[in-house]
């Protein structure tokens, strides 16, 4: 019974040792198998890499075939570009030489005239003498007498003679250069085009839902008062559907709480740690702005070398306005007119057009400096180490100063009168507007002898009706010079005002 214990026993080991045997055989084959197929696995990922790799290799050979084409294209776009500017370059050239030539002609036939008037002047002297000799003789009157008698009479002639060539001289001077004006500023006006749009002092912000006014002011007013705070201007939710309006006097700070209020619409989450965080990033991103809209500035008006600072300052004029008109546009397209001016005139182009460019630069600072901005932009640009010239045009644009400092200084003030006053370039409001007709009326009831003035062509003209028993023909040519003096002496007022004088001539008789 034990031996056959013992041999059952060795049977089930020997059984147990056979299929332990038998299993660590198969676990040895399966995983020779295995580490087999992992190695095919990654030799065929590798031929796949390979294969990837050569195709990126061709398609970046294939780019970089297509830029190269690209770039060698633009290379002769410019080449043939610049080719036609040199053409256009030298076809000015010949005319303003034709120019010139023109104005030397004309100059010799004022010069004549001036000798003709000196020749005429010269022949009413010696009648003069003339008639008093005559006097003399024939009426025996004493020295003093006919001094007096012949003072008289020579002096109401020479005063109606002096009127009429006063007129003449005028009249010819008037339209010799009012066509030589007008053929320069429409050169130069059409050699710049720019529209002009209306700007306010509030922005509204569309919202996909009234519910977002809820949002937008949040618990208990936390959120609008969180935005106000951060953004420095005044965020109102009225009756307006789907809409909010940002109202602030400071442009940049309305822009920067335009564009955070639609970030965070846009997100979602509208709490005041958010509200900060965002109103952050809106200024950053507006501050780009600016020096972007500054460098392009700069590139259109074709002024090159501004300090960045300079470039910083006058990107913010794209924020302000003035009678409705940008001023960064108004800036550029004031560049223009100066440089085409001053090429017409043979001034320096590139003073005219940087000081053209940043003739209203103070305007970005006049609410932190005290002062005209003339004088404040030109103070600005002469601490960045612009020349004298460009700071005196800047700082006399508007006539701050006693006498222009140069030519270029005048062709500002006339490219900035040009860009201001054309047709719907600005608006003015109902109250400027009637205060300036009323002092146009004003200025002209204060002299004697007028009747009654109007105002007339949007404040462009004024017609005078004179009291015809006080004043003759030639007082009314004298008044109008007069009128136009007063009126450039006391007003301000953009482009030019024209006065015409009327008097009424009346033939009575009766028959008996």
């Amino acid at each position: 019974m034990l031996t056959y214990e013992i041999i059952s026993a060795l049977i089930v080991i020997v059984v147990g040792a056979g299929t332990f045997a038998l299993g660590w055989l198969l676990r040895n084959r399966q995983f020779r198998e295995r580490v087999k197929h992992a190695g095919e696995s990654a030799d065929r990922l590798l031929e796949e890499a390979k294969s990837r790799q050569r195709e990126l290799l061709l398609e970046a050979r294939d780019e970089a075939l297509k830029i190269k084409a690209a770039a060698e294209a633009e290379i002769r776009d410019r080449r043939s570009e610049l080719h036609r500017q040199e053409r256009r370059l030298q076809q000015k050239e010949e005319m303003l030489d034709r120019r010139i030539e023109v104005l030397d002609r004309r100059e010799r036939a004022l010069t004549e005239k001036e000798h003709q008037v000196d020749l005429l002047r010269q022949q009413t002297e010696e009648l003069k003498k003339d008639r008093q000799r005559e006097l003399e003789r024939v009426a025996q009157l004493t020295v003093d007498e006919a001094r007096d008698f012949l003072l008289r009479e020579i002096e109401q002639e020479v005063r109606a003679d002096a009127a009429r060539r006063v007129r003449e001289i005028e009249q010819q001077a008037r339209e010799e250069a009012e066509r030589k004006a007008r053929a320069i500023i429409t050169l130069a006006i059409q050699r710049c085009a720019a529209d002009q749009v209306a700007e306010a002092t509030v922005s509204v912000v569309a919202l996909p839902n009234e519910e977002m006014k809820g949002r937008i002011i949040g618990r208990e007013g936390r959120n609008i008062r969180a935005l106000e705070s951060a953004t420095g201007v005044d965020v109102i939710i009225d009756d307006t559907p789907d809409a909010v309006t940002l109202s602030g006097f400071d442009p940049i700070r309305r822009e920067v709480a335009r564009l955070a209020l639609q970030k965070l619409i846009a997100d979602g989450r509208i709490h005041p740690a958010r509200i900060e965080e965002v109103v952050a990033k809106a200024r950053q991103e507006v501050e780009n702005i600016i020096r972007e809209e500054g460098e392009q500035a700069a590139i259109k008006a074709g002024v090159h070398g501004l300090h960045p600072e300079l470039i910083k300052v006058l990107g913010r004029l794209k924020y302000r306005t003035s009678y409705g008109q940008n001023i960064l546009n108004h800036s550029i397209e004031v560049a223009h007119l100066s440089a085409a001016l001053a090429a017409e005139l043979g001034a320096d182009v590139n003073v005219a057009r940087a000081a053209g460019l940043m003739h209203d630069i103070g305007k970005a600072l006049s609410h932190e400096v005290e002062g005209p901005h003339a004088l404040v932009g030109a103070e600005l640009v002469r601490r960045y180490g612009k020349s004298p010239k460009i700071v005196a045009a800047i700082a006399n644009h508007h006539g701050e100063l006693d006498e222009p400092q140069s030519i270029e200084a005048i062709i500002v003030q006339a490219a900035d009168a040009i860009s201001g006053a054309r047709p719907g370039a600005r608006r003015e409001t109902v109250e400027n507007y009637i205060k300036r007709l009323e002092a146009l009326e004003t200025v002209a009831n204060s002299f004697p002898g007028v009747e009654r003035s109007f105002a007339i062509q949007a404040g462009r003209e004024v017609r005078i009706i004179v009291k015809p028993d006080e004043i003759d023909d030639l007082s009314a040519v004298r008044l109008a010079r007069d009128v136009v003096k007063r009126i450039e002496e006391t007003l301000e007022y953009p482009g030019q005002i024209k006065v015409t004088v009327l008097r009424e001539t009346r033939a009575v008789d009766f028959a008996r």
